[in-house]
């Protein structure tokens, strides 16, 4: 019994300028956004972790918090 794949990869997707430009565009949004994180100071005696408020995670190490 042979174990190899032979199904051919599917074939790159041609993108549309358009499309090139609105991932480019992502790019660069997600590239400004990581930066301003990063510059931000750090947060002293906060829970750590994005806002939990904002993506759902009330959970820390299996202990909820509430405000």
């Amino acid at each position: 019994m042979d174990e190899t794949d032979t199904t051919p990869a599917p074939a790159p997707r041609i993108l549309t300028p358009a499309a090139e430009r609105a991932l480019s565009e992502a790019r660069a949004r997600r590239a400004a956004i990581d930066a301003a994180e990063a510059a931000l100071p750090a947060e002293k005696g906060g829970r750590g972790g994005k806002d939990p408020a904002r993506y759902g995670d009330w959970e820390i190490k299996g202990l909820t918090s509430d405000f």
